[in-house]
């Protein structure tokens, strides 16, 4: 419950506030200037200091941060756990909460207020407020997607500015959709966490659908690829990785293997020279041979025979030098010969000496060569080292890729088998919690049968997107339907929160809320606002403009003025709003 809201703003407007209905009425004057409807009489500025008080942001546009306003202190005095306590904030320092009358709060003198006049940070302002109003944990961290105080607080002062009164289930236009079912789900009792889970898969669906566009799109693609191509690529890389694993483990290092691979070299030319020059020997035995066979001595007797036939007797004398002429002739074929032979055998052996050598040589060239094949070279083994290094690094670079590929491919699909988990287990939770819902809904019907002739109705489903909460009434001739929609809507949570002592004790409306609306349900509503206030004990704060205050509707002998607060807003004059001063 809120009893007063001050200032030491001198022309401020304090403000005293009553269990169950309090209407704060603004006179709005006939000759109200351009000016004056701009800045109003200060509803609106009202409850921007219920924000301004209880943890909202002011940031350097807000009014409680302006020349106007910025040196003035704005002060509450509202139910806080068992008691009373005083809260004020200044706009010159908006991140500073003094706190008083507050020791029954028990809090740590190490971090927040103790005594009277202590001073705690606005975080911890909304921690304490979030946990002796709406019983959230004050330590701890229930994740990115837990019911927050500020998100609970507006769901019962709505802003208009902020598209408080477009929808029942949306105290913002901006609140997101985990926002709306967390704290719907945990005002009624539900199990929050559900709608919670269900952001968590949005998020997760999201980076997917992200991931997936970015592989179609860029170079993300070509790192991942498809799984398919990837497998057979590291299949490759695999097999070429053991073919040089085992051609390591096979290779013996050669300390000499540059001169040995010289050696072989030398060898091989070595062997090649002795075949060439064998050749040459074989020519020239086939030579030698050949000379042999046409070594013969002069034919004399031929010559003698020759003279005889002639008639021509030789002397002996001649006969003797034939024979001496024949003898030498012999004596130097004889010569020839044995010189043609030493030649041969020369050639010969030479022959043999080379072919003998050569085997020699090349025994050693096989030898050198089998140590050759068997191992290598330190540099040869090192290189074969760094190149298997790399074949294993491009192996687990295609493992990661192609692990994240399949990954990729099957996260959907576990993304769809976690919705249909959630779903479910929302629909058990409903389920099991039958009475919350089934209290809710009737409640909604009964609230919103009192404005009119048919109920509305407040349908709770499980949903493939997480918690669904909408509401009805079938109403065309009404004009404003949303607005009453809102209006069953915010009360039945004010109720159903006000029992489970999840509640700060007031529900505030502005009077956005009623426009467009017909005279008679606002009648209707006001009255019953202040009728469930009072049963459940509680505070309905209404700001109206006086021109909008219902003649007829109201049943019984209800007088909604007895409800209007002492203080009366006015455009009229220029100190007639909340503040007592007009500023842009």
């Amino acid at each position: 419950m809120i009893y007063r809201l001050a200032s030491d703003l001198p022309s401020f407007k304090t403000l005293t506030f009553e269990k169950g209905l309090n209407v704060l009425l603004a006179d709005k004057s006939e000759g109200a200037t351009n000016r004056q409807s701009r800045n109003g009489a200060g509803k609106t500025s009202f409850i921007e200091l219920l924000h301004f008080l209880f943890g909202g942001d002011a940031r350097p546009n807000s009014i409680f941060r302006s020349e106007a306003l910025g040196d003035s202190t704005f002060e509450a005095l509202v139910d806080v756990g068992t008691r009373p306590v005083s809260v004020a904030r200044n706009g010159a320092r908006p991140s500073a909460i003094e706190l008083s009358q507050c020791e029954h709060l028990n809090l740590d003198a190490g971090s927040a207020a103790a005594s009277n006049g202590d001073i705690v940070r606005n975080e911890e302002w909304k921690r304490i407020l979030g946990h002796h109003w709406f019983s959230l944990p004050q330590e701890g961290d229930d994740g990115r997607f837990a019911p927050s105080f500020r998100s609970l607080f507006s769901s019962f002062v709505r802003r208009h500015a902020g598209g408080g009164f477009e929808s029942p289930t949306q105290h913002t236009a901006k609140q997101q959709m985990w926002d709306r079912q967390v704290s719907t789900s945990y005002l009624l009792g539900l199990d929050w966490r559900i709608g919670s889970r269900f952001q968590e898969l949005r998020e997760q669906q999201r980076s997917l659908r992200a991931l997936r566009e970015a592989v179609r799109a860029g170079d993300l693609g070509r790192y991942l690829g498809r799984a398919p191509e990837l497998r057979t690529q590291l299949t490759l890389t695999d097999s070429k990785v053991e073919q040089h694993r085992a051609q390591l483990d096979a290779f013996e290092v050669v300390p000499q293997y540059a001169d040995m691979e010289q050696e072989a070299s030398r060898l091989t030319d070595e062997i090649g020279g002795m075949a060439e020059e064998n050749v040459a020997d074989q020519a020239l035995i086939q030579e030698l041979n050949a000379a042999l066979d046409v070594e013969e001595p002069p034919a004399l007797d031929d010559l003698e025979a020759l003279y005889g036939e002639a008639g021509i007797v030789l002397p002996d004398l001649v006969n003797q030098r034939l024979a001496d002429v024949q003898r030498f002739h012999r004596a130097i074929v004889e010569n020839r010969r044995v010189h043609l032979d030493a030649e041969l055998q020369s050639a010969r052996q030479r022959i043999e000496e080379r072919n003998s050598r050569s085997r020699q040589l090349d025994e050693r060239r096989q030898q050198v060569m089998h140590t050759l094949n068997s191992g290598g070279a330190l540099e040869h083994y090192t290189a074969l080292r760094e190149e298997l290094g790399r074949l294993q690094g491009e192996s687990e670079a295609l493992r990661q890729r192609l692990a994240d590929a399949e990954r990729l491919d099957t996260t959907k699909a576990e993304l769809d088998m976690e919705r249909t988990r959630l779903v479910t287990a929302l629909r058990a939770d409903i389920h099991e919690r039958e009475e919350v819902v089934r209290k809710a809904i009737l409640r909604f019907e009964e609230l919103s049968q009192s404005l009119y002739e048919r109920a509305g109705s407040l349908t709770i489903a499980d949903t493939q997107n997480g918690p669904s909460f909408e509401v009805h009434i079938d109403s065309e001739r009404s004009r404003g339907i949303t607005s009453m929609q809102i209006f069953c809507f915010d009360l039945m949570l004010a109720e159903i929160c006000a029992e489970q002592g999840r509640f700060p004790g007031f529900l505030v409306h502005d009077s956005h809320l009623f426009d467009g609306v017909d005279e008679r349900q606002v009648a209707k509503a006001l009255q019953l606002g202040a009728e469930r206030a009072e049963r459940n004990g509680f505070q309905y704060i209404v700001t109206l403009n006086s021109d909008a205050i219902p003649t007829e509707g109201f049943s019984g002998d209800f007088d909604v003025m007895s409800h209007v607060l002492d203080t009366r807003l006015t455009d009229a004059t220029e100190d007639g709003g909340l503040f007592g001063i007009r500023f842009n």
